[in-house]
């Protein structure tokens, strides 16, 4: 078998840093890319290309095939989809084809990601690996299907000898956001002085290429069947913003809201969203989730990996230069 290395999910955002930094090192990488994906995060990349979806099984065998290592970081990333159960059955089917391809083509070892999202925040403390959702848990139908993938993953492990590690990366920042995600849409409306209010709420910040760092010593030191959390800093979302502010020398919003109040409008754009197609600035199951902080623990990571990351706002930095640079933001 050749020295290999697949990579799902490299032209999204999380997956194309992985890339990058495997190539960086000397890695041979392969790319998985869907037809329709856009082609930005790849364009200027030393890797092989394949089309292929990771929904559909006998795309994902060719793929695989004479790959040695794998990197399964593609993910409906959605936290709201006018039929959410289509989140769900994405994660968890196409998670699956990977699996089975990786199983019947020998991959020696997996790493696969998952989500802080799988974790259940834990009140007064940051939580760690131990903290589980389960799917009555989870807030959403993103959360529930990562939680549904990742005890898939887990069962293939036990039962099948599945060679996979799995990781947890928190709220990764910093450049190549092209869809953007939730977190880079805040970021590209905050420097656009369109957020003059927020709820009370908390996120664990972390720049993504250290989070592709982490994926690749999880690859090299991580033990089969371990989880790992990949996260930076926990801060308020009062005070990214205000960090935002700073950046891009605007005046940092003041204004609390209630949540409750905003559940109406909530509904409001969902309903528009089914119109427009286009996903909604807020959500009723985001809206949800403020209602917990989601700080989270590196110190697994770091202690068994040598995993570190930089402050969160060299990542916020970093984000709003490729933002500008990519016209999200003048």
């Amino acid at each position: 078998m050749s020295d290999t290395i697949l990579v799902t999910g490299a032209t999204g955002f999380v997956g194309s840093a992985v890339a990058r930094k495997l190539v960086a090192r000397g890695n041979r990488v392969r790319v998985l890319m869907r037809p329709s994906s856009p082609t930005t995060n790849v364009e200027d990349l030393d890797a092989e290309t394949v089309s292929g979806d990771m929904r559909d099984a006998e795309s994902m065998r060719r793929a695989v095939k004479g790959s040695r290592y794998l990197f399964h970081v593609a993910a409906d990333y959605r936290l709201w989809a006018p039929d959410p159960e289509e989140i769900v059955r994405h994660n968890r089917d196409g998670t699956r084809n990977v699996m089975r391809a990786a199983l019947a083509e020998g991959v020696e070892k997996i790493v696969y990601t998952s989500s802080v999202a799988t974790l259940k925040p834990s009140p007064g403390r940051p939580a760690d690996e131990t903290s589980r959702h389960d799917e009555r848990s989870a807030v959403g139908a993103y959360k529930r299907s990562k939680v549904v993938a990742e005890r898939l993953v887990e069962r293939m492990i036990v039962e099948q000898g599945l060679r996979a590690t799995i990781v947890h990366p928190s709220t990764p920042i910093g450049p190549r956001d092209v869809r953007p995600t939730p977190t880079g849409r805040i970021v590209v409306e905050a420097a656009k002085g369109r957020i003059p209010a927020f709820v009370d709420t908390g996120l664990n910040l972390v720049h993504v290429d250290d989070v592709a760092e982490g994926h690749l010593l999880a690859l090299d030191k991580g033990t089969i069947g371990e989880r790992y959390i990949l996260g930076g800093q926990d801060a308020s979302l009062a005070e990214m913003l205000a960090e935002i502010a700073k950046l891009t020398g605007r005046h940092a919003p003041n204004i609390r809201l209630p949540r409750l109040p905003l559940y109406p409008f909530a509904y409001v754009a969902q309903r528009l969203a089914k119109t427009s197609g286009k996903e909604p600035f807020i959500s009723v199951d985001a809206l949800a989730m403020s209602k917990y902080r989601m700080y989270f623990s590196s110190a697994k990571a770091e202690r068994e990996l040598g995993y570190r990351a930089r402050p969160y706002v060299e990542a916020l930095s970093d984000a709003l230069a490729w933002f500008r640079g990519a016209g999200y933001v003048r």
